[in-house]
């Protein structure tokens, strides 16, 4: 008899026995349960951050719409479509507007040859609404992205770009200089890297459009370092005699020096007498 208790309870214990691979399918249906339920919520998160970013998008274009009808539809239209007084902003793109509001450019205070840089009329939130209603209208040019502006390019490829590009108009040290009819190219100094790269891409007043088929964004950011590092480091010659060059250098020498030299025959020619 206790033979075949000892058959059975063999038997028994090899038919209750796991397979191998039961434990490694357990822990495999568990691992996709659990990133089929996380793959679900951030779905669902994701969907109503969009919701969130789309409605708030819609409120900000909404509102650069009644800023600029109430102060931009003058002159260049209720759709932005222009008149005989002001181009069309369709297609001009966010920079453009980020550019020309957020120096004071815009609104003009009188038509003249060109705009000047005077203090900003509309807080930063208002100029980001504005150039948000203009953006929506057609395509055009972006506020550009802040690794173009954190000034750490190369400084010397900057220089040369620079000169070959921009140094006719805004002299070799950023400086500015006068143009035909009343018109000027605007010295540089204390301009943001925003503005000056959004001048770049929508060529505001006579200065030309440098595309990224130009200019490619990197070095766009190169003239920005470019320009931040001579605003930084002054001319180590002494006085710069506001970086114009050799006219203001001959100038100067001409009036002083020769003035000097004359001073001293008069005072010589009297002392002899």
């Amino acid at each position: 008899m206790r033979p075949k208790n000892r058959t059975k309870t063999k038997t028994v214990r090899k038919g209750g026995r796991r397979h191998p691979l039961a434990t490694v399918a357990l822990i495999a249906i568990g691992l996709g349960l659990t990133g089929g339920a996380y793959a679900a919520f951030n779905t669902t998160t994701a969907s109503a951050e969009t919701q969130q970013v789309q409605a708030a998008s819609q409120d900000t274009v909404d509102q650069g719409k009644k800023l600029f009808q109430s102060n931009c539809a003058t002159c260049h239209g209720l759709d932005a479509q222009g008149t005989v007084n002001a181009p069309s902003l369709i297609g001009v793109g966010a920079a453009s507007v980020d550019f020309q509001v957020g120096t004071g450019r815009m609104p003009m205070q009188m038509q003249g040859p060109q705009a000047p840089e005077k203090p900003v009329q509309f807080t930063d939130e208002q100029v980001k609404q504005l150039a948000a209603y203009v953006a929506s209208l057609a395509p055009g040019p972006s506020i550009p992205e802040q690794k173009y502006l954190d000034g750490k390019g190369d400084a010397a490829n900057g220089a040369e770009l620079f000169r070959i590009n921009c140094a006719m108009c805004h002299n070799v040290a950023g400086a500015g200089g006068a143009l035909t009819e009343g018109k000027y190219a605007p010295p540089l100094t204390g301009v943001s890297a925003q503005h000056i790269y959004e001048a770049m891409v929508t060529g505001p007043q006579n200065m030309p459009v440098f595309n990224d088929l130009n200019i490619t964004p990197q070095g766009k950011a190169d003239i920005i370092t470019y320009l931040k590092y001579i605003q930084n480091n002054p001319s180590p010659g002494g006085f710069e005699l506001g970086s114009l060059g050799p006219v203001a250098e001959g100038l100067f020498l001409w009036i002083f020096g020769l003035g000097a030299i004359v001073a001293l025959t008069v005072w010589i020619t009297a002392k002899s007498n």
